[in-house]
């Protein structure tokens, strides 16, 4: 009965106070498909429909933005198979690897990206580069140009706090630029971030919508991620949570009310990761995952399949 009056009231969210769909949001490109963060990747997700696509930035040596969900590179490209690369692996934290702040642009740019994800198809392994945002930028542009649709960037900053001290100390005013020329040129834009207080830290620097990324923690004796962030800390700053989507569930997949709540305090609610190859426990297939997400009322779905998320929001909203 609850999942019931979760829908009928998903249904009147649509009609009432939130006029729009909830977007769907190409998370690192269409990354089920191909390999992340590629410049293909995005072009794909773009002809599935999606309305965002995910660029993780991280930056280079000479200060260039890049796109990786990491700063180290072996999980998602070939250089350990690179000689030449062989003396930069290194100790940083607690992970030994080769991380992209030792590489300048020119470097990363002879790369090549691979499929992160076991059992996802390694076809297009070692075929496709290293994307920089203007790069990003220019395909969304080429697209719009040639009558295509105008896609957002729903843009994640990884590890700012490693980029201050390393490369870029002014990095917010660096991204708000960033941000200012995006914004002028027509693109829809979100910023989102794992970092609170970098996030409060560029607020006062853009106009552009903040979204700060909760990922929550598990709590063994429930079996189940509970809230670890004190979500109002933050409604003076951000326009929204992008949201761990166990976060919006109780351990039986029963809406828990939290996207409800936030949406009373005028915040939208993004969540992440819709995944066709990795199931929540209980559910049988991607489409009845997006059903009960979308039933649950949520403006936005990062997703590794853009066009089942397209499919599946079509069928809901329906």
């Amino acid at each position: 009965m609850r999942t019931l009056l979760s829908l009928l009231m998903a249904i009147a969210w649509f009609g009432t106070a939130h006029t729009e769909e909830p977007i769907v949001i190409a998370h690192r490109g269409a990354s089920g498909y191909l390999p992340e963060h590629t410049l293909e990747a995005y072009k794909l997700g773009i002809e599935q429909g999606a309305d965002y696509i995910e660029p993780d930035l991280v930056m280079t040596k000479d200060g260039v933005l890049v796109a990786r969900h990491d700063i180290y590179l072996s999980s998602t490209t070939n250089v350990a198979s690179k000689p030449e690369f062989a003396d930069r692996k290194r100790t940083f934290g607690d992970k030994t690897d080769w991380f992209v702040m030792d590489f300048t642009l020119t470097e990363l740019k002879t790369l090549r990206a691979r499929q992160a994800f076991p059992g996802r198809d390694k076809s297009f392994d070692d075929q496709f580069g290293i994307a920089t945002l203007d790069e990003i930028v220019a395909l969304i542009n080429e697209t719009r140009a040639n009558g295509g649709p105008t896609v957002g960037l729903h843009i994640e900053m990884k590890r700012p706090d490693v980029f201050k001290q390393t490369i870029a100390p002014d990095l917010a005013d660096r991204l708000s630029a960033v941000f200012a020329a995006l914004r002028d040129s027509g693109i829809p834009l979100y910023f989102q971030c794992f970092d609170g207080e970098f996030l409060r830290e560029i607020s006062g620097m853009t106009d552009s919508p903040l979204v700060l990324l909760v990922a929550g923690s598990f709590d063994q004796q429930s079996q189940w991620f509970t809230l670890d962030v004190d979500l109002p800390e933050y409604f003076d700053i951000v326009s929204g949570f992008g949201l761990n989507k166990a976060l919006i569930f109780d351990a039986s997949l029963e809406d828990n009310r939290l996207v409800e709540r936030l949406h009373r305090a005028e915040k939208i609610v993004h969540v992440w990761t819709a995944r066709n190859d990795a199931l929540p426990k209980g559910i049988e297939t991607p489409e009845q995952e997006l059903k009960l997400l979308f039933s649950t009322g949520i403006d936005g779905v990062f997703t590794d399949f853009p066009s089942t998320a397209i499919d599946a929001r079509r069928a809901f909203t329906q």
